[in-house]
């Protein structure tokens, strides 16, 4: 499909100081635990990752109703496009579980996006809440390989259903698949805010944080293989339209 054009971005305003320092927060949670393995290995994979990859603070906010959400999760396929960093139609695949777990990490092993949903993951394209899309960064062929690039203002579409949902990056955030509490953070409906009832359609793009963990010498690998970090885009819905009728 052709990617559609960028609607001019809407005003927002600014994020309040808690979630501005989400990000740091969570890294020094994860850096700081003792009762985790290798504590002191995942302190300097964090400090380098967040080094390579946080920006200052997003302008938009994640307060009022987006235009045009749907109120209900509706779990579906869908095709995602980023055109800042070369993301073309790359399928999205539902599934019932939570992020990176053995069946989504099954359907990135086929070479697209999986997308959890349920008690544990996410909600569907457009929806209130957190979106969540997983893909592998370096291996079958890599189709998030240049997320880290992805910049605060860039557009993500998301089509499904006949409708375009357009999406714009606001926060780079880092998740440790070793602590409850930065999985807890990643999965929620408010991403950074476990337990807030969120009033917003959201994007949480997600892929692994490899070449920085072995980087810094953190070659922690989970039973899926993935390495400790995650590098997590968020995005918050600015527009919907209906997708362009094909030839």
């Amino acid at each position: 499909m052709t990617s559609p054009r960028s609607a001019a971005p809407r005003a927002r305003r600014p994020l309040g100081t808690a979630l501005a320092a989400c990000a740091l927060t969570l890294l020094a949670s994860c850096a700081a635990a003792p009762d985790e393995a290798g504590a002191a290995a995942s302190r300097t994979a964090v400090t380098a990752l967040h080094a390579r990859v946080a920006g200052p603070p997003a302008a938009p906010d994640r307060q009022g109703p987006s235009p045009s959400p749907s109120p209900t999760a509706r779990p579906r396929a869908a095709e995602l496009d980023i055109p800042s960093i070369g993301i073309r139609d790359l399928r999205v695949l539902p599934y019932e579980g939570t992020t990176d777990d053995p069946a989504g990490t099954r359907i990135q092993d086929r070479g697209v996006a999986a997308s959890p949903h349920g008690s544990r993951g996410g909600v569907g394209p457009g929806d209130i809440g957190n979106y969540l899309v997983t893909a592998h960064r370096l291996s079958a062929g890599g189709p998030l390989r240049d997320l880290p690039a992805l910049k605060t203002g860039d557009v993500v579409y998301v089509t499904a259903g006949g409708t375009v949902h357009e999406y714009r990056i606001v926060e780079t955030r880092t998740t440790s698949f070793r602590s409850a509490r930065s999985l807890a953070e990643q999965r929620a409906a408010v991403p950074g805010e476990p337990g807030e009832k969120p009033t917003r359609a959201m994007i949480t793009l997600s892929t692994c944080a490899t070449p920085e963990d072995d980087a810094a010498g953190n070659f922690w690998r989970d039973a899926q293989g993935n390495p400790e970090h995650r590098i997590d885009k968020i995005g918050v819905l600015s527009a919907t339209r209906p997708a362009p009728a094909g030839p």
